[in-house]
């Protein structure tokens, strides 16, 4: 059997790991709602022993869902090693609301298993599998580390565990044969020579780049360029708002739905980005939030991380983390939709042209050499000063199954990052978009209020479309593909 040696983190999934702290998870979750159908148990619960076999033969096809953590001694980079005692019955477990339980319970559920860390001595993945859900419905909590998964590829896992048909067939369980794990002077050994030879690849890389540049030097200075605008964007400040502050261990959990044909038809009314679009709701969800609280919005400067995907062609279906992203000023100040919307259109076209997503992925790319404590000054900086974060991802427009139980809704959870109270996460799903809101309940005491403030400003946004009536008219064919923040 041959040698298995190690797989390294990359420098973005490895800041992951750096960022989270006794208060911050960096673990990213969603609850998936399902009709209960044939998943039935005689005792009229949820058929829990077939879940866990299902999942026990799809393993195989997602190898991290076996493998660990391990530190490289000295050096303190993480990497990924098979766990050699692993057992599905830690990952994989069974909760029950009280009969019959409604989707606040659920929440509530929800929130509490969210704000529990994962055991770092285990590999990072967890699923819940919840019954008594009333309407004849079951739900799935999962949670997987960040540093396995960005939004891109947890779509792909999703696919992995769940099928397009109501299929219920369960394969064969492969033996799963964990690799020798490697003794820790090997691993320092590795890594000695991993560091030694740095300044050869910078060579290569150099190399490489002024083979492929058409203008290097055009291309050093403007490469440079990027950085330090980057580097004067997340280093200004953003103002201090109710919702942002010391970030506490306790979660609440919220989700709301909106028609995907009805986006898009304002979508088209507006001229604009389904991106965009949602950002203007977003702005106009926080102006009535913050005016609420007793602040002023129109004197704040409130920014928000939105993460945009580079994940090239050729890592498609593969786990590990991909993305940049943009720091966006929303225009709290603008009145009027119209006016929001403009704003953030001239944002995005100026973060467009000043490469904003290309400085983070050459930061995080050069943060790759670096040994552990510079990385975490490194992350710190890159992360910048934001109020909150907006992620949304594109989902399957088709319904999943699992063993033949029909997925009726998936509501994704951000992690909150380091001050801020509240995460925004999108995912598109079978003509719904499926909103979901992490928060704290010290700096957000109110998640409810400010789902609510979601609401009006959808309605608010949809009113102001011109004309009004293609707020509510069917899809069209042709329609772009939904953009990604």
């Amino acid at each position: 059997m041959a040698r298995y040696m190690y797989e390294p983190l990359s420098a973005q999934d490895h800041s992951f790991l750096v960022l989270e702290t006794a208060n911050l998870h960096m673990h990213v979750s969603s609850t998936q709602i399902f009709e209960l159908g044939p998943l039935e148990a005689d005792s009229g619960g949820v058929d829990f022993a077939r879940i866990k076999r299902f999942i026990a033969s799809i393993l195989h096809r997602i190898p991290r869902y076996r493998q660990k953590l391990m530190t490289v001694p000295l050096d303190g980079t993480p990497v990924w090693v098979d766990d050699a005692d692993f057992q599905l019955d830690y990952h994989v477990r069974h909760t029950s609301l009280p009969r019959p339980g409604d989707e606040s319970q659920l929440r509530a559920l929800s929130a509490r298993v969210m704000a529990q860390q994962l055991d770092r001595e285990r590999p990072l993945w967890e699923i819940w599998v919840v019954e008594g859900l009333s309407e004849d419905r079951f739900a799935l909590v999962s949670k997987i580390h960040h540093c396995m998964i960005d939004g891109s590829s947890g779509v792909d896992i999703s696919q992995i565990l769940q099928s397009r048909t109501p299929d219920r067939r369960i394969g064969n369980i492969p033996r799963f044969i964990p690799r020798p794990t490697p003794e820790r002077a090997e691993l320092v050994g590795l890594a000695m020579r991993h560091r030694l030879a740095l300044p050869l690849r910078a060579l290569r890389g150099i190399r490489a780049f002024r083979h492929e540049s058409q203008d290097f030097w055009g291309e050093i200075r403007g490469r440079a360029n990027i950085l330090v605008r980057l580097f004067a964007d997340q280093y200004s400040s953003a103002s201090d708002t109710p919702v942002n502050g010391s970030v506490g261990p306790h979660r609440a959990f919220g989700w709301l739905d909106m028609e995907l044909a009805e986006l898009k038809a304002l979508r088209r009314a507006y001229g604009c980005t389904l991106n965009d679009l949602v950002l203007t709701i977003v702005t106009e969800a926080f102006r009535g939030y913050l005016r609420q609280r007793g602040t002023q919005p129109e004197d704040l400067d409130f920014r928000i991380q939105a993460p945009v995907s580079v994940r090239p062609e050729d890592a498609r279906g593969k786990l590990g983390n991909h993305v940049s992203g943009w720091l966006v000023r929303l225009p709290l100040e603008a009145e009027e939709p119209h006016g929001q919307l403009a704003a953030i259109q001239e944002t995005t076209r100026e973060l467009k042209q000043s490469h904003q997503a290309l400085g983070v992925e050459m930061m995080m790319k050069a943060m790759g050499e670096m040994p552990t404590g510079l990385l975490s000054l490194g992350v710190q900086a890159a992360s910048g000063a934001v109020n909150s974060i907006v992620t949304n991802v594109p989902g399957p427009q088709f319904p999943l199954y699992l063993q033949g139980a029909r997925m009726l809704a998936m509501y994704p959870q951000v992690p909150l990052l380091p001050n801020i109270g509240v995460g925004i996460a999108l995912i598109s799903y079978d003509g719904n978009v499926c909103w979901g809101f992490n928060a704290d309940p010290q700096l957000v005491p109110d998640l409810e209020a400010f789902i609510a403030a979601v609401r009006a400003a959808h309605e608010r946004v949809a009113a102001a479309a011109a004309p009004p009536d293609l707020a509510m008219r069917a899809d069209l064919p042709g329609e772009p593909k939904q953009a990604k923040a």
